[in-house]
């Protein structure tokens, strides 16, 4: 794993305008929810929002998560806008059988996936590639080889009992971020079996991530490229991004500061 102050290989650091995205690249935005607390600004976020985005918001019980939700959804909008060429408020979304978010209107070629969790809000975009982003905070805590047991493929369980007890967490979590990358990308969820697909994890080039999955799945392991990388000194992040017509993907970040709109 690179330093918290380094991305790996796969991450080439965008030296275009944001607003350009080829079909060949996929653009990860992330935001830390605690930067945005002007009050003004707010208010004009959610006025971004439809009805039923801000009923669901103010539906949280605690103002922490409620403020995580605003900013995850005006995230979307406006990171979507930047592509898209309409303004923020005109996007509208539903979710598939599975729970996927995906844009209902206007008719757009952009494909994105969210994730957010304590500290850190990520939004990964793309142009007709399907892609999968989760986030984890470093200091989850978990009985990791119970957990691994019940839900990893009998590979990566077997390798987290190989390694020191000290390197399972970290481990774990980039099982864990990957595997929610892939099933978020494939937009089935839980539909699909977290045991009937595996991670060979690297040891020296970052983004070597390669998967295994299983005949059952319907699916091949080439349409697929992954990162693993860490976002400041807190997060762990995963991507996965359909190659197109077999070609990699070349992936930038950004960070989205305020405002946002």
């Amino acid at each position: 794993m690179a330093s918290p102050q380094e991305f790996p290989q796969f991450v080439k650091p965008s030296r275009e305008k944001p607003g350009s995205l080829s079909d060949r690249q996929a653009h990860l935005w992330w935001a830390c929810p605690d930067q945005f607390t002007d009050q003004d600004e707010l208010d004009r976020y959610r006025a971004l929002l439809t009805e039923d985005e801000t009923q669901k918001i103010d539906g949280f019980r605690f103002a922490t998560d409620r403020h995580l939700a605003l900013i995850s959804r005006v995230l979307v909008r406006t990171t979507l806008s930047r592509y898209g060429g309409v303004p923020a408020e005109r996007w509208r979304f539903h979710r598939n059988d599975h729970g996927r978010p995906e844009i209902a209107s206007p008719v757009s070629t952009l494909r994105f996936n969210l994730s957010h969790t304590r500290g850190l809000v990520t939004c990964l975009v793309s142009r007709e590639r399907a892609v999968g982003v989760d986030v984890e905070p470093r200091d989850r805590e978990g009985r990791w080889l119970e957990l691994a047991g019940r839900f990893f493929s009998v590979r990566e369980a077997e390798a987290l009992h190989r390694i020191a007890e000290s390197e399972r967490p970290q481990r774990f979590l980039e099982y864990w971020t990957l595997k929610e990358s892939y099933i978020k990308a494939r937009g089935l969820g839980l539909a699909i079996p977290l045991r009937d697909f595996s991670f060979d994890l690297p040891t020296t080039t970052p983004d070597d991530v390669r998967i295994r999955i299983d005949g059952a799945l319907n699916d091949q392991a080439a349409r697929w490229q992954f990162g693993l990388y860490s976002l400041g000194k807190h997060h762990l992040v995963a991507t996965a991004v359909e190659r197109g017509g077999g070609t990699s993907t070349q992936i930038a970040t950004h960070e989205a500061v305020g405002p946002l709109a």
